[in-house]
C-alpha cells in the first residue's frame, strides 16, 4: 500500500515510524512532514488548507490510505472531502471533531448523557462571564476558548481577577481570534492526569496504553503550559479497577452517546482524565492521537497499526484483538531555549548519528540546513525516548541518550515520569 500521513509534527514522525512496520505499507508520503520523518517518508510542502491540492497530490501519486495527524485539517473537514471523493481516509468527519473543536459541543454532550466532567457554564457574551464570575466563591477557575487554539486555549485561572482578565483576552481582545469569541467557564479539578487513547469505528473500540504527559516547562510542575515536554506509559496511576471505571463511565457511554446524537465517529477519541477523588473525570476530548504522548503508546503497540487503521475505515474493528509489549517507555522533549514564549531557531544539532538503533528519537522542529546538518526549526524540536522493561530503565535510558545530544540554549525537563516511581498502586 501506498500511505500518506497529513502532519509535521512529533506525532506524525511516530505514526510514519510505526506505520513503516507494517508489512502491508509499501511506501509512506508525508505533507509536510520534518527533517526527521523525512528520511522515512517522501515529503512534500503543501499546505493542509488546500484540499484541492491534497487529492490531486493522492491522485498523481497512486496512494490508497490516508492518515490525517493533526486537528485543524480533521475540524475544517479534510475526512469528508476525501471520502466525498473515494479516497480511504483514517480520522473523524467535520461532525465528528466538533468533539475537539467546540468544548461547548464536547461539554454539552457530557451534560446530557452522564459523562463525568467539571461544573461549568458556556457564555457568548463577555459582560455575562464576568457577572458570573462575580458571583463565585473566590479560588481557582478555568477559563476556555471554545474553539481551536493551538493548545494555548485553556487557562488555569488562581483567582477571580485572573479569571476575569483571561475572559477579557479572549472575548474582547480575541487572541484566538473566533475561537475565544464563546468561552466555558469550569470548576478547578484536582488529582492525576491521566490520557486516555480509543480508536474506534464507530461500532467498536479498542484502547491503547493509558499514557500521562508533563505540559510544564520547568522540573517540579512549575513554569507555564507547554505543548507538552514529555510523557511516559503506562500511567501508573490508572489501576486496572480505575482503568475499567474509566471505560465503564467515560470511554463507552461517549461512543454510545455519539452513536444516540447520530455521529459517525472513526478514528481516534483521545480522552484527558482527571483522576479526582470522585473518580475519573472529563478534562477534554480530542480527536486525535495527543503529542508526546504518542511518542509512547505506539512503541508499546505490538499489533500492526496499518491493519487497525483499515479495521476502521472498513467498518470490522471488532475483528481486532490488539496485542502489547510489556514494560515502560519515556520521551522527554528538547525544547529550544525560551520555549513557550520567544526563541530562536536554526540552531545546529549534534550527536544523533551516535544513537544506539533502539533509541526512539521523533523529530518535531527540525530541517537541514545547506551542508546536510539538522537544526532547529521550532519550540519543541524533538522527543528523545527509549522502550524498556520496567520504568526505571526507560527514564534511565531515555536521560543516557540525551546526554549525547545538544544544541545551542537546549532545554528539557530533568524529572520526567520520575514521581510516578514512587507511587504505589
Amino acid at each position: 500500500m501506498r500511505v500518506l500521513v497529513l502532519g509535521s509534527g512529533g506525532r506524525e514522525h511516530t505514526l510514519v515510524w510505526k506505520l513503516a512496520q507494517s508489512p502491508k505499507v509499501d511506501k509512506i508520503f508525508c505533507i509536510p512532514g520534518n527533517a526527521g520523518l523525512c528520511e522515512l517518508a517522501e515529503c512534500h510542502n503543501l499546505p493542509l488548507s488546500d484540499f484541492d491540492a491534497l487529492t490531486d497530490f493522492i491522485r498523481a501519486k497512486g496512494v490508497d490510505f490516508t492518515v490525517v495527524g493533526p486537528e485543524q485539517p480533521l475540524v475544517n473537514g479534510v475526512v469528508d472531502y476525501f471520502q466525498e471523493r473515494g479516497f480511504p481516509v483514517f480520522g473523524p468527519n467535520r461532525q465528528a471533531a466538533q468533539l475537539e473543536g467546540s468544548k461547548i459541543f464536547s461539554k454539552k454532550l457530557m451534560a446530557q448523557y452522564g459523562i463525568p466532567t467539571a461544573d461549568f457554564r458556556e457564555f457568548d457574551q463577555a459582560g455575562e462571564a464576568f457577572d458570573y464570575l462575580d458571583s463565585l466563591p473566590e479560588g481557582p477557575v478555568v477559563v476556555k476558548a471554545d474553539g481551536l487554539a493551538a493548545g494555548k486555549g485553556a487557562v488555569v485561572c488562581p483567582n477571580r481577577a485572573a479569571a476575569r482578565e483571561a475572559v477579557h483576552h479572549m472575548m474582547n481582545d480575541l487572541i484566538f481570534k473566533d475561537a475565544g469569541s464563546r468561552v466555558v467557564i469550569e470548576e478547578f479539578m484536582t488529582g492525576e492526569e491521566v490520557s486516555i487513547f480509543a480508536i474506534t469505528d464507530g461500532k467498536d473500540l479498542i484502547t491503547l496504553t493509558p499514557a500521562q504527559d508533563f505540559k510544564r516547562s520547568l522540573d517540579g510542575d512549575l513554569g507555564k503550559n507547554t505543548g507538552g515536554m514529555g510523557s511516559y506509559a503506562p500511567s501508573v496511576y490508572l489501576s486496572p479497577e480505575l482503568h475499567q471505571t474509566a471505560l465503564d463511565t467515560i470511554i463507552y457511554p461517549t461512543l454510545k452517546a455519539l452513536q444516540a446524537e447520530g455521529i459517525l465517529y472513526q478514528g481516534v477519541i483521545y480522552a484527558g482524565l482527571m483522576l479526582t477523588p470522585a473518580g475519573p473525570k472529563v478534562i477534554e476530548f480530542n480527536c486525535r492521537f495527543g503529542d508526546p504522548e504518542t511518542q509512547v503508546v505506539l512503541p508499546l503497540l505490538q499489533s500492526d497499526l496499518m491493519e487497525i487503521f483499515l479495521a476502521v475505515a472498513e467498518g470490522r474493528l471488532g475483528e481486532i484483538e490488539p496485542s502489547f509489549y510489556d514494560g515502560s517507555a519515556v520521551c522527554v522533549v528538547l525544547a529550544s531555549g525560551g520555549y513557550p514564549d520567544f526563541y530562536t531557531t536554526g540552531k545546529v544539532i549534534s550527536g544523533l548519528e551516535g544513537l544506539p538503533e533502539e533509541a526512539l528519537v521523533f523529530h518535531a522542529g527540525t530541517q537541514k540546513n545547506e551542508r546536510g546538518q539538522f537544526i532547529t526549526s521550532g519550540g519543541r524540536v524533538m522527543a528523545v525516548g527509549a522502550k524498556q522493561s520496567s520504568l526505571q530503565s526507560a527514564i534511565d535510558s531515555a536521560y543516557r541518550y540525551i546526554a549525547g545530544i545538544s544544541f545551542d540554549a537546549m532545554h528539557f525537563r530533568k524529572d520526567i515520569a520520575r514521581k510516578a516511581l514512587e507511587h504505589k498502586i
